[in-house]
């Protein structure tokens, strides 16, 4: 997909002030059992089609307005994918201002995910 310069120079800036892993790092940490609440910011159409096991919904849409309600606790560890990494970075930029301490994007995502061959729920 070929996104627009504006909106790549955005994800650009929230890039600066996040932390962000790979899909192979995620993967590790998983295994590794470590602990942390999944989140897709993907739309509902792209979640019903396919997600990571145990993610939970929260489009990057409505995800400052139901985070609070969802994930009371500012420090507990989230990491965030999209289809590639792009809205989750800017939603883990958002994340951070509201408070929350221990924000993650992953970066390459669903396509990121689906290319290591990971396992799908649906």
């Amino acid at each position: 997909m070929k996104h627009n310069p504006k909106f790549l120079a955005r994800v650009d800036q929230a890039r600066r002030s996040i932390c962000e892993c790979t899909v192979e790092e995620f993967i590790q940490a998983k295994e590794e059992g470590e602990s942390f609440t999944l989140i897709d910011v993907r739309e509902e159409g792209e979640f019903a089609a396919g997600h990571i096991p145990g993610a939970i919904h929260l489009s990057k849409g409505v995800i400052e307005r139901d985070i609070e309600s969802a994930i009371p606790g500012q420090d507990e560890r989230l990491v965030l994918y999209c289809g590639g990494g792009y809205r989750s970075a800017i939603a883990a930029e958002s994340l951070m201002a509201m408070g929350y301490t221990n924000v993650t994007s992953m970066d390459g995502g669903w396509r990121g995910w689906i290319d290591a061959e990971q396992p799908v729920e649906r």
